[in-house]
Formats: structure tokens, C-alpha cells, sequence
């Protein structure tokens, strides 16, 4: 049986803040658990093609475990006990590459109001161009929207991004003083907001040919 040990109950509550955010996107959304540094590392693959993560302070056996958001939710808000099971282990489930630790440029800082009013126009664009399933086209939500520059590195971010960030409410109250963090490898593309962040592969894989 899985074990997750979060003590204090600020914490708990903001990863059950983040689980229940990423039910809303997706009611059938796993949770990745990864347990490094003294610190509990969630990790969730979004409807938008980009993975969110936030981290709390505590522990969690075995040290790299996937469950259900519905399970997960459950033990940290509804159990809110310093030690409790998050679930079933589903690891069968998870099917994305995590970025890398290291390797990481900072590039730019950009202030939250202007990654907002870049999500409200996008999704206006959206409601007036709906996809077949009525979801946001593949096409807008892979235009870039806004691009940075810093440490020898030029990255675009797309508007996919923008979404996840939103939709998971990592970015506080908006304000002239809150920003939001940019750093880049050369293959990978990340945001740190005020309660989480957003990360996507920069460059589409090349398929394998056989």
C-alpha cells in the first residue's frame, strides 16, 4: 500500500487545490507522485498537451507512484490526515516523459496581466473557431503567442501554455508586481507561476522509422 506523508495541513490543502484543478480539466486525470528533497512533486498531463506540477513539503512510498485525482483528492482533502493513501497505484496509466532536472536557462521574467489578457484573446478566438469535439483546434492552441528572449535562447510559448496555466489558476491575483517565470533547455519550455508550473516540449518528436 501507497503511502503519503504531508504534515502540514497548508500544504495538504494546496495539493488538494491543485488535484482539484486538474479534475475540473479532466474528471479522469491521474496524479504522478514523485518524493525528492523532502518534498512531494505532483505531476499532471492536462487536456492542453502540457504537463502542470507543484510541490509540497512531505514524503510519499514508494518514491515514484501514479494515481487517480479522484483517489488522491479523497485522501488529502476528505481523510486530512498527516499520513494517508492516495490510491491504487496506477503507473500503467502514465504515459508521458517527465523534462529533465537539470540543464535548465532562465530567460525571462513576463508579467502575469499580459499572459492573462493573451489567454482572454485566445479564447475568445476560440469560442469563434471551435474544433470538431467543440475543443480549441490543434492549430490555435500551437500558435505562439508570445516570445521571449535570454540566456542565448530565443522561445516561443504557445497559446496551449497559456490555457494549462490558467485552467489550473497557478497565476494569484493579477497585479503589476506578480510575474511569471520563463526558463527553457533546449528542448523543453517551462513556466513558474505563483502556485504551480506549466511545461511543454519546445520541438515535436520525430517519429521512429522502422
Amino acid at each position: 500500500m501507497a503511502e503519503l506523508w504531508i504534515p502540514d495541513p497548508a500544504e495538504r490543502d494546496d495539493l488538494g487545490a491543485f488535484v482539484a484543478r486538474a479534475a475540473r480539466l479532466d474528471r479522469d486525470a491521474i496524479v504522478r507522485l514523485r518524493d525528492g528533497d523532502g518534498r512531494v512533486h505532483a505531476w499532471v498531463d492536462t487536456p492542453f498537451d502540457a504537463l502542470v506540477t507543484r510541490s509540497v513539503r512531505g514524503a510519499v512510498r514508494p518514491g515514484d507512484t501514479t494515481v487517480s485525482s479522484a483517489d488522491l483528492l479523497a485522501a488529502v482533502a476528505v481523510v486530512g490526515t498527516a499520513v494517508s493513501d492516495p490510491g491504487r497505484a496506477q503507473d500503467a496509466l502514465w504515459r508521458c516523459t517527465l523534462p529533465p532536472e537539470q540543464g535548465w536557462y532562465a530567460v525571462d521574467q513576463v508579467p502575469a496581466g499580459v499572459l492573462a489578457d493573451l489567454t482572454d484573446q485566445g479564447a475568445a478566438v476560440a469560442r469563434h473557431n471551435p474544433g470538431p469535439n467543440g475543443s480549441p483546434p490543434a492549430a490555435l492552441l500551437d500558435q505562439k503567442v508570445i516570445t521571449v528572449s535570454g540566456a542565448g535562447l530565443e522561445v516561443g510559448v504557445p497559446l496551449r501554455c497559456l490555457f494549462a496555466l490558467s485552467g489550473m489558476g497557478f497565476v494569484g491575483t493579477l497585479g503589476t508586481s506578480e510575474t511569471v517565470r520563463v526558463s527553457a533547455t533546449d528542448s523543453w519550455l517551462r513556466l513558474d507561476a505563483r502556485y504551480g508550473a506549466v511545461l511543454r516540449r519546445r520541438h515535436a518528436l520525430l517519429p521512429l522509422l522502422v
